[in-house]
């Protein structure tokens, strides 16, 4: 399966999760490659507006360019959603990581590693529980 398709098919099942969940959720159509900054899935209930930047991985790491987490923290501002970062390892739950918890590294980029997702990030159950 090539990255984009696995990328719209993890995408897909965080919608489908947040449907199951009672909240609404819809696929952003060409985040990516959209003029404007957006995020890969929008979530909400009566309580909260998620915008999630959707990664899944077969590796232990994966790097954001400073330019991505920008993006959603823009759209998320303007939006008046809270921004996440949700990271699915292979065969692995997702994660989800509040942008400010990124490891920023000497390049200005970011990296989370699977043991970064572990120790600081959400799991669905908890990102979903009432605040």
């Amino acid at each position: 399966m090539n990255r984009k398709a696995k990328g719209s098919n993890a995408e897909r099942e965080l919608v489908s999760m947040f449907w199951q969940k009672g909240w609404a959720a819809v696929r952003v159509a060409g985040s990516g490659s959209a003029r404007f900054p957006n995020p890969d899935v929008l979530a909400g209930n009566k309580l909260r507006v998620l915008a999630v930047e959707c990664k899944s991985i077969h590796d232990i790491k994966k790097y954001l360019s400073k330019e991505d987490v920008a993006q959603i923290l823009s759209f998320s501002e303007t939006f008046g959603a809270e921004p996440w970062i949700g990271i699915r390892f292979d065969k692995l739950q997702w994660f989800f990581i509040s942008p400010e918890e990124l490891q920023k590294i000497e390049s200005g980029n970011f990296l989370i590693s699977l043991e970064l997702a572990r120790r600081r990030g959400l799991s669905f159950e908890e990102l979903t529980s009432s605040k």
